[in-house]
């Protein structure tokens, strides 16, 4: 057949393809694996989880770290995922192009150790030609050079046919990342057709244009690169597996970019709406479209995963999205504040696939209108200072905007650095980003100081890593504070000065400081915001103190402390026991915060939601989505709300579900946990129901009282609440007592009639001060004596100036304003040494003013003869200084200053 016949059945081909939704994608990808024997599961949060490698969640394998490095054991050897993912490293360019974009979901099925190459790339074929319905003629795979294993797969087993097989070096088809597992990739390619492509001859796989698109690539994790260069096999082999949603829904879809899939292209569209703009008719226009649709699903994604706007980290990318979007709007026409009306499209769009989007609703839109709030608000005095940053730099024939400048704007205005860095490129400007950087330095290395150093997959690397993976404890303490248990790992551990090592070790002896990991334990491990349990560890040999427990590498329960007595031995059966006292005033504290997160909702709202928590056996911290101060009556409506339910003496009761179960029945589940298939929901009848692994009394009448202490603001848009329970309410209470009483004691009264006598003795010193100031301006007045002999014409304006010792700066005031009444037009400076200190208060009339007179200029040009500086306005200015010496030589200079005044202002 002619190359014209081949391209003619293809394009019949394209045209009866089924031109499925993204939506229908997703489903059909996650079904046809899980059809393979994979278990599904949903998609991880954008928030790393105990991975401080990363900032936000960028690929398919990045949550499943854990897994391929066998820090933790798999829920099933096979498994497939949609991930929502967000990468932010060419933000400069998205907009510019239709390729880029932050948000992509990747599609991937994964293997740990146990399918290889032939079934993870027939699947892959099967799933785009048989399920999906691509022309198998135009799809290409690519190997690595010198993986031949690879190419009889893709030959023998599959069928494709040599030539339609490309090879590729280690830059296009080798995945390694430092030292750790590494391997080759089979990539499969799909051409879109010639009207995508650049039209040169030689046109094909590896092209820059973009006729063959990459839709799928597999990695073979098959070797261990020591760093050096040596490679060996790995034990266990691996398929990491990733396939960009949007990128497989244009090839189905036939349309020219990410921009053009259905989801997207009804964001698109409702951006053109509001902006009253059509799209592909002008660059500049479609610049400002593509930035603000593609931002704002960023925006929606990463608030439902509880990322707040903030000047650090994940906050700090969330805050530029927004920000950015937000001035694309303006630039588009659009007035108001719109990007709440653009997410709702986003959550209408996707909430198929991710339910959590609508559960999150009101939440996502709160925040997002606060933030454009915060925005609108300084976005136009920043503008105008940078169009004057502009003019300054043109004036001086200058292209580069100050670093210290750029970090003006964005100390003052809200305007992150790639932000003033846009606006100035759109002029043919740049801005010195060294000097910006080094404004920022301070901030820089709190940073880098709080960062952690990392290990090839960037977990924390500690101890408990050399661990068998396969060991792990089973908690049994939710009904019980005692158990038998044995020792399945003994670790040591540094001390605070770091003396000693970290090292698994067979014994622990008296006096060592470790940890004893137990294959059953009622010991809680801190998590989900409540602080662990403490208590001891006794052997047949020995005793050990637990000061702190531990949730450690792959599920197990490290119980960290001392050795008091004696010697652990590995596989010693032991008996665990937990501080009873802490452990149920813990529990109060952790079954108030249930009662406390509904009471939030009930008085203030549903866009509350639980952001933090912290539960000892001291009290309860919360950290909840609020935009304002609570007010006194909304904290007492809150308190009142819980103390009632405590009251009713609700009975506390858990069940184990699923997770689709648990959300069906209403439970609420809390931003940024990791959740497995089954879940514990903790209900406190019709009142209260939450995903939650903690620990909790058995009805609320155990809690007996419930007070708030405190409520304060940690970040934008986040209230803190701390408040006590039980036995601390009424500890809380005798102290409050105690110190009335003493304070009652010092007034000479009863507590009963405290608060009259402070308003008794507020009143007496409110007439006593005005009496002392009366006094002191008596006494200031009769100092200055008569200075009528004094006044000085200095030019056309009256002049006096003089030194008055002994008088503040109230005091000068007043003398000043007497001075002026009787000397008629002219301005006063007068001078007084104060405590080692001097003062200096000068003042002017409006006839002196016209005349050139300026009180603040004078001030400033003899401040620094007394060692001090100051200014102020025309007719009012005052100063202090440190050199009571310099008050002669500073009179004398104001009289010269005057001058200089009136003999410009006559000219």
């Amino acid at each position: 057949m002619c190359f014209k016949g081949r391209e003619a059945v293809r394009e019949r081909n394209r045209l009866d393809m089924k031109k499925y939704g993204v939506n229908d994608l997703r489903r059909m990808f996650l079904e046809f694996f899980e059809s393979k024997g994979h278990l599904k599961m949903k998609s991880f949060s954008l928030v790393p989880h105990n991975d401080n490698s990363l900032l936000i969640i960028n690929s398919g394998m990045a949550p499943l770290k854990p897994y391929f490095t066998g820090q933790e054991v798999p829920p099933r050897t096979r498994v497939t995922t949609c991930q929502k993912c967000i990468r932010t490293g060419d933000l400069e360019n998205v907009g510019k192009t239709a390729r880029h974009g932050t948000f992509f979901e990747m599609l991937g099925n994964f293997s740990f150790g146990d399918y290889f190459k032939s079934e993870a790339l027939a699947w892959a074929w099967e799933f785009l030609t048989e399920t999906v319905g691509l022309d198998k003629d135009r799809l290409y795979p690519s190997i690595y050079l010198d993986d031949e294993e690879a190419f009889e797969v893709w030959t023998k087993e599959i069928g494709v046919a040599p030539e339609r097989i490309f090879r590729f070096g280690k830059e296009d088809n080798f995945w390694e990342h430092g030292t750790g597992p590494c391997g080759p990739c089979s990539e499969i390619y799909y051409d879109r057709g010639e009207k995508y492509g650049c039209g040169k001859p030689d046109c094909t796989v590896g092209c820059d244009c973009d006729r063959y698109m990459e839709v799928w690539n597999v990695v073979f994790s098959q070797f261990d690169n020591d760093g050096h260069g040596n490679y060996t096999d790995l034990v266990q082999k691996n398929i990491d597996t990733g396939m960009g949603l949007e990128r497989l829904a244009v090839a189905v879809q036939d349309v020219d970019s990410i921009f053009d899939v259905d989801t997207i292209e009804s964001l698109r569209s409702e951006v053109c709406r509001m902006g009253g703009v059509e799209y592909e008719k002008d660059y500049k226009t479609d610049v400002s479209i593509r930035i603000i649709t593609d931002h704002i699903r960023s925006t929606t994604f990463m608030i439902s995963d509880g990322i707040l706007p903030s000047n650090e980290g994940r906050g700090y990318v969330l805050r530029r999205l927004i920000r950015r979007a937000a001035r694309h709007g303006r630039m588009l026409g659009i007035q108001d504040k719109f990007l709440s009306k653009l997410a709702e499209t986003v959550i209408e769009g996707s909430k198929d696939g991710y339910p959590e989007l609508e559960e999150k609703r009101d939440f996502i839109l709160n925040v997002i209108r606060q933030e454009e709030n915060k925005f609108a608000r300084t976005i136009d005095a920043g503008l105008s200072i940078l169009t004057d940053m502009e003019e300054d730099l043109s004036k001086k024939g200058l292209k580069e905007l100050p670093g210290s400048e750029a970090f003006r704007l964005y100390d003052t205005y809200g305007f992150p650095l790639d932000l003033t860095r846009e606006i100035l490129e759109e002029k043919g400007l740049s801005v010195d980003e060294k000097g910006y950087a080094a404004a920022m330095k301070e901030q820089s290395e709190r940073a880098r100081a709080a960062r952690n150093t990392s290990n090839f997959m960037g977990a924390a690397a500690t101890v408990y890593e050399e661990l068998d993976p396969a060991l792990n404890s089973e908690f049994v303490g939710y009904d019980r504070i005692e158990a038998q248990g044995k020792i399945v790992a003994l670790v040591t551990l540094q001390n605070a000065e770091g003396e000693g090592e970290n090292a698994v070790v067979e014994a622990l002896t008296d006096g060592s400081r470790g940890a004893i990991i137990t294959d059953e334990t009622p010991f809680y491990g801190t998590m989900g915001g409540q602080e662990g349990d403490t208590g001891v560890i006794e052997g047949k040999d020995g005793s050990f103190e637990v000061k702190s427990t531990e949730h450690v590498a792959g599920g197990k329960i490290a119980h960290i402390g001392v050795v008091t007595r004696g010697m652990f031995r590995m596989q010693d059966v032991v008996t665990l026991k937990v501080n009873g006292e802490q452990r149920r005033a813990t529990c109060r504290n952790h079954s108030a915060t249930h009662l406390l997160h509904r009471a939030l909702r009930d008085v203030l709202g549903t866009h509350v939601e639980q952001s933090g928590s912290y539960q000892d056996a001291e009290k309860t911290r919360f950290d909840f989505s609020h935009f304002e101060a609570m007010k006194p009556e909304e904290i007492a409506a809150v308190e009142k709300e819980v103390n009632d339910e405590i009251a009713a003496d609700l009975p506390v009761v858990t069940e184990i579900m699923t997770v689709d179960e648990a959300k069906k029945t209403g439970a609420i589940a809390l931003f940024g946990e990791k959740y497995g298939e089954m879940v514990r929901v903790v209900e406190m009848e019709d009142f209260s129901k939450e995903f939650c692994g903690g620990t909790h009394v058995k009805n609320t009448g155990d809690i007996r009282f419930f007070k708030i202490i405190s409520e304060s603001g940690i970040a934008a848009g986040v209230r803190r609440i701390e408040a006590i329970t039980g036995a601390n309410v009424l500890k809380y209470y005798a102290e409050v007592e105690n110190e009335l009483r003493a304070a009652a004691q010092v007034a000479k009264t009863t507590p009963k009639t405290l608060a009259e006598k402070i308003s008794h003795l507020q009143e007496e010193i409110k007439a006593l001060k005005s009496e002392n100031e009366s006094l002191k301006s008596k006494a200031a007045s009769e100092a200055l004596g008569d200075v009528s002999g004094q006044i000085k014409e200095i030019g056309p304006v009256k002049f006096i100036g003089t030194r008055v010792d002994g008088v503040d700066m109230n005091g000068l005031r007043d003398l000043s304003d007497k001075l002026k009444a009787k000397m008629g037009e002219g301005l006063v400076v007068i001078l007084s040494e104060n405590g080692g200190k001097v003062n200096i208060v000068a003042s002017a009339t409006e006839g002196a003013i016209k005349m050139g007179a300026h009180a603040g200029n004078l001030i400033k040009g003899i401040a620094s003869l007394v060692g001090g500086g100051g200014g102020g306005r025309p007719n009012m200015a005052q100063a202090g200084g440190k050199n009571p010496a310099g008050i002669a030589d500073a009179l004398k200079k104001a009289e010269q200053v005057l001058s200089d005044q009136v003999s410009v202002g006559a000219k």
